[in-house]
């Protein structure tokens, strides 16, 4: 009975529309001459001619912010105090997963509810069915399967490398011929990958097959790994070659996945300041947004720098990420004049791409950034950083969350 009941205005909105009948008309355009529907309350203060002057500034500022953020931990990477294996480097990107996570939660998820639940959409199927959660829950999976897909592409691509070094080096020696042609590893493909069930497993193997040699901790956080006996130097070496390699595909694909998550927002706040003609309404957001973006660039700064690109990649994924936001500004000044920010598609085009990144970066905060540190043996063998870390942590989310009062 309920089917039917929620079914029947969809029947409506079609009979309506082909057999043209008055009400039916006036049902379809009901949502769209709602009096809620719109911005009349910014009306005013409208002033396009201040308007366009303070979106040139907020360009400037947004730029200048972004390029800072996502320039400290890439720059500071050279620098004995941030450095990537340091203390003071994971503390900060605690930092910038409180940032993150708030993003996900509170920017994100309120603008995408917003959006789908605003009055100038239909009644029927926007409320009638929780799409915010339902796309953020989608892009999540989805991002499960991406880092999936992407950290076994990665390590393939990286196995296959390390094959052929091998031979290589193989070739050289007749003692490290007796050593690789007696057999594989647990998990080893026949091309030289291995797959992550495959690493993890010969890794628990390895610990459990010496027992005097599991990880300890040195009391300052630091991981001493001791092998036994009975291995000689090139099962020891390879052991820790691709245990590395997993930690650098790792980063490689979480720093690309987070990037693709912000800059689709940031695509999103760009054209909603560009398209504002209230001065009002644009001074908070310049100096709102600049935070924003700092703290966003500073977190995916930390990924890139972890990651271990080349210069040149780097600075391309650093551009494009300082320079999504005042493109988008630059794009919705442009089309100022003809975009309707409460029409329909507009609406439902921010909604599920908002519910999207959200998706995007909430799964990314919680699994490949807090997770991956805060359960680490790093972690848990320094009572300081733990603490420190924490600290951080809510900070982070703290600050960011707190900029949702004015953006």
């Amino acid at each position: 009975m309920f089917f039917f009941e929620d079914l029947w205005p969809l029947l409506q909105l079609f009979v309506g529309k082909f057999l043209l009948v008055p009400e039916k008309q006036y049902f379809i355009t009901e949502p769209m001459t709602n009096s809620t529907c719109g911005g009349a309350d910014s009306d005013s203060c409208r002033d396009e001619s201040a308007a366009f002057v303070l979106k040139f500034a907020a360009m400037a500022s947004i730029l200048l912010a972004g390029m800072a953020g996502i320039a400290i931990p890439l720059i500071g990477k050279h620098r004995r105090y941030l450095r990537t294996d340091g203390n003071l480097f994971v503390a900060a990107k605690a930092f910038a997963a409180g940032v993150i996570l708030a993003t996900g939660f509170v920017h994100m998820l309120s603008d995408a509810t917003k959006a789908l639940n605003n009055p100038c959409l239909p009644e029927f199927p926007w409320s009638k069915f929780p799409f915010t959660g339902f796309f953020a829950m989608m892009a999540a999976l989805f991002t499960l399967l991406l880092d999936f897909v992407g950290t076994q592409y990665y390590e393939r691509k990286q196995g296959m490398n390390r094959a052929v070094e091998e031979q290589t080096r193989v070739g050289t020696s007749e003692e490290g011929t007796v050593e690789w042609n007696s057999g594989k590893v647990f998990g080893e493909e026949e091309s030289g990958g291995m797959h992550i069930v495959g690493m993890h497993a010969h890794a628990a193997h390895h610990r459990h097959s010496h027992p005097h040699g599991n990880d300890a901790c040195d009391g300052t956080g630091i991981i001493k790994e001791e092998h036994g006996h009975g291995h000689g130097h090139g099962h020891a070496h390879s052991h820790a070659l691709t245990t590395d390699e997993e930690t650098d595909v790792r980063h490689v694909v979480v720093s690309q996945v987070l990037e693709l998550g912000i800059v689709s927002h940031s695509v999103i706040i760009g054209l909603s300041l560009g398209v504002s003609q209230s001065p009002c309404a644009i001074r908070p957001l310049i100096a709102a947004l600049s935070f924003h973006q700092f703290f966003e660039g500073f977190a995916l700064g930390g990924c890139i720098s972890q990651a271990q690109f080349k210069t040149s990649s780097a600075t391309i994924m650093a551009c494009f990420f300082a320079l999504t936001t005042p493109v988008g500004v630059g794009i919705g000044t442009g089309i100022a004049s003809v975009y309707n920010p409460y029409s329909s598609g507009a609406l439902i085009a921010e909604g599920i791409l908002d519910s999207l990144s959200a998706g995007i970066l909430i799964y990314m905060a919680l699994v490949d950034l807090i997770a991956a540190d805060f359960l680490s043996k790093r972690m848990s063998c320094n009572f300081r950083l733990q603490i420190a870390s924490y600290c951080m942590l809510f900070l982070g989310a703290g600050l960011m969350s707190s900029l949702a009062i004015w953006a």
